[in-house]
Order: structure tokens, then sequence, then C-alpha cells
């Protein structure tokens, strides 16, 4: 069994891309490296491609754009015979590149679930990584053609976080709307998002890491831009609230409950990411209820990261008194901006701690 990871190393988040052949996964993937790359120049991801067959061109295309490490599962879905090499896949990627992140794109026949519980149970073991979301691509073209006969296309859209409709601009609005009636009959619930020929914004797909937190955090007015790179360019599927609470007490701090009753309320349809860099008195706790290993006690700057209803918390030992009590990116879906607006403006969700917080000013406004 491997060795549990100590609580101070942070972990790697690993993120599940999933979706029939030829949806579009690789060139997905390989549109988020410049992203990446923009804000954080050193950064790394690695890749975890599964191929049922002896040949990865894929992997190969990988390669070509420079991504820090790529290991091939092949043969088998990953998902059955070849989910046991994962474990073994993900120290190898750890040990050779060191990489900030790493994205396992699935065989188009993966159920995801299998996937998921696998890489949480590595997770316990290992303490060394951390699942930061899944997400199905759909080929809106050839949707009609297998999600009929295809059970897995069924289990790909509902055991997932975020759709993301591919191949949709060379649809008439008439076959679009029967996409999405096919696509609404499978009844799951998903949030959906379309890409714009293969883009999507790496705020969308990715959640926070140790190097993108910090980048955001060194970055002056860093939240007024947290939507990415050349949203000039490429249309995004979301829109994003940048919140800041200040105080006139340099040691106040953020009041949890009220943060908590937000995290645990906003649906996964409406708020797609929360990231945040905070002041508080407690350690806070994740989504299921743990308390994070290796936090202080007493005043500290910590780092949370929402993703699709599922959150966590990194300790940030940099304590610096120049800093807000809180800085927020929030990322909803279209049109839903304004009203998580209004409610964040009230207060009832963010808040200074006590009657001690000296006097307070949140501002909330709409960056994208």
């Amino acid at each position: 069994m491997a060795s549990k990871t100590p609580p101070s190393t942070p972990r790697i988040p690993l993120t599940i891309i999933t979706g029939f052949a030829g949806a579009g996964k690789t060139t997905l993937l390989l549109k988020l490296l410049p992203q990446l790359r923009a804000q954080n120049p050193g950064y790394k991801l690695a890749l975890i491609k599964n191929e049922i067959g002896d040949l990865n061109v894929d992997t190969l295309l990988a390669a070509s754009a420079e991504m820090s490490g790529t290991r091939e599962l092949l043969g088998d879905c990953i998902c059955c015979t070849n989910i046991g090499q994962i474990e073994d896949a993900l120290a190898q990627l750890d040990a050779e590149c060191g990489p900030d992140r790493i994205v396992i794109e699935t065989s188009g026949s993966a159920e995801p679930l299998k996937l998921v519980l696998e890489v949480n149970r590595i997770a316990g073991v290992t303490g060394r990584y951390e699942l930061d979301g899944v997400v199905s691509v759909v080929d809106a073209e050839n949707w009609a053609g297998y999600a009929d006969v295809s059970f897995t296309a069924e289990l790909q859209a509902r055991q997932t976080d975020l759709i993301v409709v591919n191949k949709w601009e060379g649809l008439g609005e008439r076959e679009f709307d029967v996409f999405l009636d096919k696509l609404g009959d499978l009844d799951v619930g998903t949030p959906v998002a379309k890409s714009d020929r293969g883009w999507v914004s790496k705020e969308l797909l990715f959640g926070w890491d140790a190097k993108m937190a910090r980048a955001w955090i060194n970055t002056e007015h860093g939240h007024e831009h947290a939507s990415g790179e050349h949203e000039h360019e490429h249309k995004s599927e979301m829109e994003c609230l940048s919140v800041t609470l200040t105080s006139t007490n340099p040691e106040a701090s953020t009041d949890l409950a009220k943060l908590e009753s937000l995290l645990k309320t906003a649906p996964k349809d409406e708020v797609y990411r929360i990231k945040a860099v905070l002041y508080s008195l407690t350690s806070p706790k994740t989504s299921d209820g743990a308390q994070v290993n290796g936090q202080p006690t007493g005043r500290a700057r910590r780092i949370l990261n929402w993703s699709f209803g599922r959150w966590t918390w990194t300790h940030d030992a940099v304590n610096d008194t120049q800093a807000p009590v809180l800085r927020m990116s929030v990322f909803t879906a279209q049109y839903e901006s304004n009203k998580w607006l209004k409610r964040i403006e009230s207060g009832a969700h963010i808040a200074l701690e006590g009657p001690h917080g000296g006097e307070g000013k949140l501002e909330v406004k709409r960056v994208q």
C-alpha cells in the first residue's frame, strides 16, 4: 500500500474528461494549455490517456504541445481492466515531472463513476491527490446517432459535473434545438455549456491548485481578470462576479458560517465555481465535513476552491496586512450573475465575523 503524504504537502488536483470517441476531448485539452501557461508560464499539466487499442495518436499530439508528462493505458477501457493501473500511473507522473495538475482522459466507452470511486480510493490511501471535477464532452452533430443506442452515453451524461457541448456550430437553429431536446430526454440535471470550436475557459473546467491561486493573489486586481485570457477572441459560457470584503480592523476575519450557507445552497447549474482567499479565525471544513489537516488555529489566511457543489480548503502561510479580509470570484452560468450579485450584496453570505470586526465594506461587481 502506498504511503500517505504528510498533511502539509499540497494535493495534486485530478480532472477527469470523458466522452465518446471523436467528441473533441483532446482538442479541448490542448486549447487549455495556452490559457494555463499565459497565467503561469511554468505550469505543469500531465495526462493519463486511456485508449482501446495499441496506438495512441492523441498522446503524440499532446506531447507535441509540450505536455509535462503523459501515460498511456492501452488495450482495455480504463473503468474495467485498466482501473488497477491508475495508481501506478499517477505515482510515476508525480515522481517524474511533479505536475501541478493531472488530467485523466478516458476512452469513449468509460463509465465515469467507476473511475471516480477509484480516484477517491487512491486519494484516501495516499493523501496526495484530490478530485477536482468530472467533465463529459458531447459531439452535438452526432449525439442523436449514439445517444439512442448507448447506455454508456447516458451514464457519461449523468455521472459528471459538467457537460461541454462540442461541434454545435455547424447545426442550424432547429437542429440544435432537437439536440437539446434529446439531451434533455436523459433528465440528468447536469449543467451544460457550449465550447467555442473546442475552446472552453480554464476557469470553467479547472478549480484552483496552489500555483493558480498564487498567481491570482499576486496579480494586482487579479480577481477582475479571473476569467482567463483571450476573452476578446472567444465567447465564454460564464459570467463572473468579483467580491471584496474589507475592514478598518487589521485583525478582522470572515464569518465562515455565513459563507458556508452560500457554499451549501448554490445550485451547480447556476454557480459553476467559487474561488476565494480569506482570513478566518477558525479552521474551515470541506464539503464532506472533514476538518482540514494541518490547518493552524487562530486567525489565518485560507484558500477556498468550490467546484460544482464540492469544496476544499488550503492554508496559505502568507500574512499580508494590506490584503482584504476576503477576495472572491464567483463564476456563474449565463444570465445568472445579476441574481447572485444581489444575493451576495445583501450580506447574507459574506460578512465580517463577530462584533469586533470593525467597520466593514462589501463590494460586489460583475467583471464578465
